[in-house]
């Protein structure tokens, strides 16, 4: 997952309150529910402390949110007077939790969102197609591709005196609309990067694009024939992504750990490695009670197992923090990915480990 997302959430000094609300609606007294739960979750900031400034963002964003029924869930991080970064789901947080720290709590934030690729669909027929676009950040886009010939676009009956020029007109101008529709096809996933496309729509449409989208397009594309159903089929296929892509990553951290090459595991190692910016990828468990602390500066980089391994970086007050919460931010700063383990997965008890950018015999413990 890229991170440079997050870069601007860590623009300000902190403290920092991180909400993760359920505002969903399931019961006649639903709305009383979830003011229940959100007064719950306040308590919970003004026992520790959250800013008076700071709490005062958080609730506006909360009301406002709920006033306007927007979303099922609703994670917030503010600091110094402010909400500075939000997102709604479509679904509640897995645990709605309340938290004033050092640096926001974005693990569980990471963990719900998981892998997001940009993607496209087109929906094509004889005369066109619509393209809908998505990038990684969920901002969606909607290209609309009108053929350039329009008749004749149905044969003609059987029999008919001039039925075969007809029908050699028809298949001429599906080809030349297909064409367009390809060639757009092909614009948008390069601009967008799209790592996943879907073709739906008309069967001999579907067939007549395929035939002429380039091949480093065709690669990422899949043809679907589910009709009202394409949500869930499109969902399948970025699942599959996902996890393709956590596969990928594990076994080369795998590969590189056993050859003692561009690889750490454990906490010393890696933020060893962190400190250094040679973090490629940081590999870490999903694992909302981990007990990992860190010591923390003011500086991305500025992260150690102890204290005292910050003073000599010129920290003189070194604030302890979540481990993933410090490893997350230097490695947002130096422009890493990272991979969040599932709990189910093979590298489960992993901890924390990194693919690194170069090799340091040094880093290694």
């Amino acid at each position: 997952m890229e991170l440079s997302f997050l870069k601007p959430l860590y623009s300000r000094p902190g403290p920092y309150a991180s909400v993760y609300a359920d505002l969903t609606r399931t019961t006649e007294d639903a709305g009383k529910a979830v003011e229940l739960r959100w007064r719950a979750l306040h308590a919970e900031l003004e026992a520790q402390g959250a800013p008076k400034p700071t709490l005062r963002a958080v609730e506006r964003a909360v009301e406002e949110e709920v006033e306007r029924r927007r979303s099922e869930g609703l994670v917030i991080f503010a600091a110094d007077g402010e909400v500075v970064f939000s997102e709604r789901f479509e679904h509640a947080p897995r645990t709605p939790l309340a938290r004033v720290s050092p640096l926001p709590h974005v693990m569980p934030y990471l963990s719900d969102r998981g892998e997001r690729f940009a993607h496209l669909v087109a929906h094509v027929d004889r005369r066109g197609g619509e393209i809908d676009c998505v990038d990684p950040e969920g901002r969606h886009r909607h290209i609309d591709v009108p053929g350039d010939e329009e008749y004749p676009i149905r044969k003609v009956k059987a029999g008919d005196w001039n039925q075969s020029r007809f029908q050699r007109s028809a298949e001429n101008v599906w080809k030349s609309n297909a064409k367009k529709v390809a060639r757009e096809i092909d614009k948008v996933a390069r601009a967008s990067h799209a790592e996943a496309v879907v073709i739906a729509g008309d069967a001999r449409a579907r067939t007549a694009v395929l035939e002429e989208i380039s091949d480093g397009v065709l690669e990422h594309t899949v043809e679907s024939d589910r009709g009202n159903g394409l949500d869930g089929e499109l969902s399948r296929i970025l699942d599959l992504k996902s996890t393709e892509r956590i596969l990928t990553v594990a076994e080369r951290f795998e590969r590189e750990l056993a050859n003692g090459e561009r690889a750490v595991a454990g906490l010393p190692a890696t933020v060893e490695a962190v400190r250094r910016g040679q973090v490629e990828t940081l590999l870490i468990d999903d694992d909302p009670a981990s007990p990992a602390r860190l010591w923390t500066g003011p500086q991305p980089f500025e992260v150690a197992t102890t204290p005292d391994d910050l003073r000599p970086l010129g920290v003189d007050d070194p604030v302890e923090e979540r481990a993933d919460a410090a490893l997350i931010r230097a490695v947002a700063a130096t422009d890493g990915d990272v991979v969040v383990l599932p709990s189910d997965g093979p590298n489960a008890s992993l901890g924390v480990g990194a693919v690194l950018r170069y090799n340091d015999p040094s880093t290694r413990h």
